[in-house]
C-alpha cells in the first residue's frame, strides 16, 4: 500500500510505451510546467515511488507500463478554527461529529484542512475513507469505514436504503408544509449549485416541524434518496430557505473565511444495522442549531 504524507495521499502517473530514456525525461514531457530541478528533489527526498512503494532515485532509467506515485508540495493552507469530535470508533468505522464549515474530502483549496485529512494524521490510519458526505457548510455525525475490503458491505446500506438518517434545520416558518417532498434534482449554474427540473422524481425528503419561535421554526428533513445538496434545495423549493445558506435560493458571497453565519443546518442523527456485527448502530450529534 502506497502511504500518505501528513495525511495526504500522493498522485498517480502510469507510463506509457515510449522511447524515454529516464523517468525524468517522460515527467518533463508529462508536466511541462514542472521545471526539472523540482522532479530531481522531490527524487532526492524520497518523494516518487514505485509500484512497492520504493523510492525512485533521480537517474531512474524509463519502465513502460508501470505507475508511478509523487507527492506534490502542498501549500501551507490557513486553519479552520474548528475540531471534529470522534463519537465512536472500533476496528470498522470511525464516526465524526463534523463541524461547520470543515470540508468532509480534500477538494479545491481545502485539502489539508479538511475532515479526512485530520482524522488520518490524528488517528494514524491511512486507510480511512468516507461512507458518505456532508457538505462544508453542514454540521453533524459522518461516518468513516477503516477497512477497505468492508468499504462495499456498508455502501450497500446507503444504496439500498437501510442507512436511516434525521438532520435538523431552521428555517422560516410556514403553516401547511407538505409531509413528503420529491422533485427531480439536476445539475445547475453556477456548477456548485443545483436546481429542479421537470420529470420524474428523483429525490424525496420527509418533513416535520419539531418547534417555532416565531417567524422562525425548527424542522425535521429526513431524506429518503442522497442527491448533492437535496435539503437545501427542497427547502427553497418550498419558499422556506435554510437559515444564513450562502446558494440557495440565490448565491450570496461570502468569504471562506467568515465564520459568522454557519448554515443552520445539522446532520443530528443515523442508524442502521452494522453488516459486520450484525449489531444496531445508532449515533447521534451533539451541536445544537439556535434559532
Amino acid at each position: 500500500m502506497i502511504p500518505t504524507r501528513d495525511g495526504v495521499g500522493p498522485s498517480t502517473v502510469g507510463l506509457p510505451g515510449g522511447s524515454w530514456a529516464t523517468v525524468i525525461d517522460f515527467f518533463l514531457q508529462r508536466f511541462p510546467t514542472v521545471d526539472r530541478e523540482v522532479w530531481l528533489q522531490r527524487m532526492r527526498d524520497g518523494l516518487v515511488l514505485d509500484e512497492q512503494a520504493q523510492p525512485v532515485p533521480p537517474d531512474a532509467a524509463y519502465r513502460p507500463h508501470t505507475r508511478l506515485y509523487y507527492y506534490r508540495h502542498l501549500p501551507q493552507e490557513p486553519r479552520i478554527p474548528f475540531e471534529a469530535q470522534v463519537l465512536f470508533q472500533d476496528a470498522h468505522l470511525v464516526v465524526v461529529d463534523k463541524p461547520h464549515f470543515l470540508p468532509t474530502v480534500p477538494a479545491g483549496r481545502f485539502v489539508q484542512e479538511s475532515l479526512l485529512v485530520r482524522l488520518k494524521q490524528s488517528l494514524g490510519i491511512d486507510s480511512l475513507a468516507p461512507l458518505h458526505r456532508l457538505d462544508r457548510e453542514t454540521a453533524g455525525v459522518t461516518l468513516f469505514a477503516i477497512q477497505p475490503a468492508e468499504r462495499g458491505l456498508y455502501h450497500a446500506l446507503f444504496k439500498q436504503r437501510d442507512v436511516h438518517k434525521h438532520y435538523e434545520a431552521i428555517a422560516p416558518w410556514r403553516d401547511g408544509l407538505p409531509a413528503v417532498y420529491r422533485s427531480q434534482i439536476v445539475p445547475g449554474e453556477p456548477f456548485f449549485r443545483y436546481r429542479e427540473a421537470p420529470g420524474e422524481p428523483n429525490s424525496e425528503t420527509h418533513i416535520a416541524l419539531l418547534e417555532r419561535h416565531g417567524d422562525w421554526a425548527r424542522y425535521q428533513l429526513s431524506p429518503v434518496t442522497g442527491r448533492t445538496h437535496q435539503l437545501r434545495v427542497h427547502m427553497a423549493a418550498l419558499g422556506v430557505p435554510i437559515c444564513n445558506d450562502r446558494f440557495y435560493p440565490e448565491v450570496v458571497n461570502i468569504a471562506d473565511d467568515d465564520y459568522s453565519a454557519p448554515l443552520q443546518l445539522l446532520a443530528r442523527s443515523i442508524a442502521f444495522a452494522d453488516p459486520i456485527s450484525g449489531q444496531p448502530r445508532a449515533f447521534q450529534s451533539r451541536y445544537t442549531l439556535t434559532v
